[in-house]
């Protein structure tokens, strides 16, 4: 989120003294990510000592804030638990957020900083734990089960034939309009084929892991000692590998290497495994539906957002670049067609 919520610093100030003990001097709201629905804040003490506040406003699943706390507990190191409240809580509340608060780390994400080889086997060993870790069912007992619901290709067809006919004025929908109205048969053909792969997938026996879901460099974190961390659990699901696997070498984000070689280099530290192409094809096609269906959402149902709102035009631009996401998309289908 980049605009500041409606939020007064003496609420989370008063939060955070009750919550967790602490004496906030400061609070600085950072502009960062493009999840609508997260706000995160440095807020520094008294003493001196800074802190990471996370703000998550509508679905919060507990198991965001638990399995991380267990995953670090299995000695794995790219992983940030949250801090416990006065109460052992992972989270308190603050107005209509949940709130979320971790130590204070300085460091660049994944796409700034640009991982090393050993990073990215790092990268793999850790999703490779996560993929076969015993969790209690305790822990994850609010984590979804992949179902691959119509839902986002259904919002997006919808929302092709609501631009033919309505008349927008806000600058940034009306510029979105005529971009989608441009890429309207591309975009069927991406949802037409996510509907054909999810179709096949159901008929086939997989197994489900429990997936980050969200495996992208800017949910990759690099500290100044040069150690990893993966970030933002809030999208846990259970589903096929892939649902993880799709993002390396899937052009989402800059990280100057081929995607022949983010592969290499990443299964260095997973490890080999079969991959479903099915699988694959299809998480690649749905997640670029679902960032259109997102950001359609957040531009043509509000005039809300202020600089928000023309920085996700432009990620949603940037899926149909040369040798962007949907290129990649059309490559794993390719290679499924091929097996």
């Amino acid at each position: 989120m980049l605009i500041k919520p409606n939020l007064k610093d003496e609420e989370i100030i008063a939060c955070l003294r009750d919550a967790y003990g602490l004496t906030i001097d400061k609070v600085l709201f950072l502009p960062l990510g493009a999840d609508f629905n997260t706000a995160v804040y440095r807020v520094t003490t008294n003493n001196g000592s800074d802190y990471f506040l996370k703000l998550r406003s509508g679905e919060f699943l507990e198991a965001s804030v638990s399995v991380p706390k267990y995953l670090v507990d299995l000695g794995i190191k790219q992983v940030t638990p949250p801090l416990a409240t006065k109460t052992e809580q992972l989270w308190t509340s603050l107005a209509s957020f949940k709130a979320i608060l971790y130590p204070y780390v300085e460091g660049r994400n994944g796409v700034e900083a640009k991982l090393s080889e050993d990073q990215w086997a790092q990268f793999g060993a850790a999703i490779k734990t996560l993929h076969s870790a015993d969790i209690p069912a305790s822990i994850t007992k609010d984590v979804p089960r992949e179902s691959f619901s119509s839902k986002w290709r259904e919002t997006v067809k919808a929302f092709l034939i609501r631009i033919e006919s309505e008349v927008f004025e806000e600058p940034v929908a009306v510029k979105m309009a005529l971009f989608l109205k441009s890429k309207n048969s591309e975009i069927l053909k991406l949802v037409e084929r996510a509907e054909e792969l999810a179709l096949a997938i159901q008929k086939q026996p997989i197994d489900y892991v429990l997936c980050h879901a969200d495996m992208h460099g800017w949910n990759l974190f690099v500290d100044k000692e040069n150690a990893l961390y993966i970030v933002d659990w809030d999208t846990l699901i259970f589903a096929p590998v892939e649902r993880d696997l799709m993002f390396i070498g899937a052009g989402i984000w800059d990280s100057s290497l081929t995607a022949a070689e983010e592969e290499s280099l990443f299964y260095q530290g997973y490890g080999q495994t079969k991959i479903n192409q099915d699988a694959m094809a299809y998480y690649r096609f749905e997640r670029i539906i679902q960032d259109i269906g997102d950001y359609c959402e957040y531009i043509f149902l509000s005039d809300e957002g202020g600089d928000d709102r023309m920085q996700y035009f432009e990620y949603l631009q940037s899926n149909f670049r040369t040798n962007g996401t949907i290129e990649m998309a059309y490559q794993a289908d390719r290679m499924r067609e091929a097996i």
